[in-house]
């Protein structure tokens, strides 16, 4: 697979173009995740013309169309900000991006529970920063997460989940809209996707067996719809031992009762949070290879992300 190009705020990158000429460099981003991806960087401050360093500024006013104005002089960048970040995502476009990684709290690239002051100077977390909430709403589906959340093992194992699962979705594309493929990769991805939604791989499943007369292109489109908001739902412990379970079964007639039994209470302990799943995983990838299961060796849900993230390896 080619590098995955996700968009990503300029400072998180290590670059100092702060308020204050700093910079928040996350070393995990640029370093480790950094082999993976190719970074489309942006920093909405900067890139409207302000200078580094500036004048701090915040989110004010109404919490349903705050303002953004800076902290000491109540100058009202507000319009200045969106008119640059519409045409920042409308550029943004033919880019192609996977995702991006805004930087929290930011009155410009927050996500989500960015303070919005009032004319008392009391502070709400309820607000979006002004760059980050157009490009949500252009890119509605696309995979997006901040930096801090990221440090959350499970958030970050989801988020890059996502997308490398929508590069393998972009490569197919490019290679042309045939059922053949479709059909390929919903086989390839059936337990992955079932690790995240049952729910959205049956109907996944339909469009791929032709339930409705659709066009092919409109069935891509559609599938694509669902393949994204069913990443973006959370795996569970329970829908892990679910798929590994159903894999399990493809060992009934190789497996001894005792390995069988080490399975499953490998599943168990995971279960209850003593085990990581990265355990009960190689397990299974073992037996893949022994007794070679072809199927379930192209399964995506066994190797998801390069193993070298260890993205699995948390309790």
């Amino acid at each position: 697979m080619k590098k995955i190009k996700i968009g990503i705020s300029t400072c998180l990158l290590g670059e100092p173009v702060r308020y204050d000429g700093q910079h928040k460099l996350d070393s995990f981003l640029r370093d480790t995740l950094g082999e993976y991806v190719d970074y489309v960087r942006s920093c909405p401050e900067v890139e409207v013309g302000l200078s580094t360093p500036r004048e701090a500024m915040h989110l004010a006013g109404d919490p349903e169309s705050p303002r953004l104005v800076t902290v000491k002089t109540n100058e009202d960048l507000t319009d200045r900000m969106t008119v640059w970040s519409q045409k920042r995502v409308r550029e943004l476009e033919s880019e192609n991006l996977c995702g991006y990684i805004f930087k929290s709290k930011s009155p410009s690239c927050g996500m989500e529970r960015v303070k919005i002051y009032s004319e008392k100077g009391m502070a709400a977390k309820t607000g979006v920063g002004i760059f980050a909430a157009a490009y949500m709403a252009h890119f509605p589906l696309h995979p997006v997460e901040e930096e801090g959340r990221l440090h959350d093992p499970g958030l970050r194992e989801n988020f890059i989940e996502r997308i490398f699962t929508f590069q393998r979705w972009r490569d197919m594309l490019a290679e042309g809209r045939k059922l053949g493929s479709l059909v390929t990769f919903h086989a390839q991805h059936k337990y992955l996707l079932h690790a995240h939604s049952e729910t959205h791989a049956r109907q996944m499943g339909k469009i791929v067996a032709g339930a409705t007369e659709l066009p092919l292109t409109e069935r891509f489109a559609q599938y694509e719809t669902l393949l994204l908001k069913a990443m973006a739902l959370k795996a569970t412990r329970s829908k892990h031992v679910n798929v590994l379970q159903h894999m399990l079964g493809y060992f009934k007639k190789d497996l001894t009762a005792d390995e069988k039994q080490e399975v499953l209470e490998l599943l168990e302990q995971y279960a209850a949070g003593t085990l990581p799943l990265i355990v009960p995983v190689t397990l299974i990838n073992h037996y893949v290879r022994k007794y070679a299961k072809s199927y379930l060796a192209d399964q995506f849900y066994l190797h998801p992300h390069p193993i070298e993230l260890q993205l699995r390896n948390h309790g």
